[in-house]
């Protein structure tokens, strides 16, 4: 069973949660637990938003915790790519889709983002369409906007 804790946040209440000793999901929004989930507080759980934590007060520029977000291959390898990102930085679907060797699956690089279960971990949030613009995010634009303005102000 997952175990899971929330804990409030410059953008709002996150939830992360962890199954056999690994990372598996980031909530955005409590209303977002799906499945059976254990409220449980574990030492990787506490590791996780303790690292959370150092990301928002611009002490933490990566992440060292075990992940294992649950997607096909294609998916893990864009999130692959999404993590190789640096904090601060931005790419674009399109780049990410050419870094796979994939340079016409923009689309499907844009889905894999969309359904990255790990969030933050795994940075969707600095992916920006080709022009430059925001676009998409599970937590919203604003959460994303924040997210970049918080990067950029700790580079």
């Amino acid at each position: 069973m997952k175990s899971v804790v929330f804990k409030e946040y410059p953008i709002g209440k996150i939830g992360i949660a962890e199954e056999m000793g690994k990372i598996t999901q980031v909530y955005l929004k409590e209303d977002d637990l799906i499945g059976e989930v254990e409220i449980a507080e574990t030492p990787l759980l506490c590791e996780a938003h303790q690292q959370l934590s150092e990301y928002f007060r611009g002490e933490r520029k990566a992440f060292t915790l075990p992940l294992n977000p649950q997607g096909t291959p294609f998916m893990r390898k864009v999130w692959d790519k999404l993590c190789a990102i640096p904090y601060g930085k931005t790419a674009s679907y399109k780049e990410i889709a050419e870094q796979i060797s994939s340079p016409k699956a923009v689309r499907a690089v844009g889905l894999a983002n969309n359904r990255n279960p790990i969030p933050l971990f795994i940075p969707c949030h600095r992916v920006i369409g080709s022009d430059g613009k925001l676009v998409g995010y599970r937590g919203g634009l604003d959460m994303k906007e924040a997210l970049l303005k918080l990067e950029e102000s700790h580079v």
